[in-house]
C-alpha cells in the first residue's frame, strides 16, 4: 500500500469514526442534523477534503461545515440542490432549463447561503 493510499485510508477510518461518535451525542439535540446518511456525509466531507486539502485540520473543518450546513438545510432540500446542479451540466434545452428557472435558482440559492454560512463558522 503506497503512503498516499495509506493516509486516505487513515483519513477515512477517522472520518467514519467521528461520525459514529458524534450521532448518538447530537441525536436528541437536532433529528435535522441526522438526516443525512452516512454515505453523503461521507461523499461531502471527502470532496471538502479533496478541495481543500487532505489533512486533519480539514478533515475538523469539513466535517464542522457539513454540521452546519445540515443543521439550516434538511437533507431533502439538499439532495434537491444536488440534482438542479448536476442537471446544469449537462448541454441542450433540459439542461436550459435547469439554469434559467427561477424555482432552480432559489433551490440553490438556499445550498449556496447554507454553505457560506459554514464556510464563515468552520473556516
Amino acid at each position: 500500500m503506497t503512503a498516499r493510499r495509506a493516509d486516505l485510508a487513515a483519513l477515512g477510518l477517522a472520518l467514519a469514526m467521528a461520525l459514529a461518535l458524534a450521532a448518538p451525542a447530537r441525536a436528541g439535540d437536532n433529528d435535522a442534523v441526522n438526516d443525512y446518511p452516512t454515505e453523503a456525509r461521507a461523499d461531502y466531507v471527502f470532496a471538502c477534503m479533496a478541495a481543500n486539502g487532505e489533512s486533519r485540520e480539514m478533515l475538523r473543518k469539513c466535517a464542522c461545515s457539513l454540521d452546519v450546513l445540515a443543521s439550516i438545510l434538511p437533507y431533502d432540500k439538499y439532495v434537491d440542490a444536488e440534482t438542479v446542479l448536476s442537471m446544469r451540466l449537462g448541454v441542450g434545452q433540459a439542461a436550459n432549463a435547469f439554469r434559467n428557472t427561477p424555482r432552480f435558482n432559489d433551490i440553490v440559492a438556499d445550498l449556496r447561503r447554507a454553505q457560506a454560512e459554514a464556510e464563515i463558522r468552520c473556516f
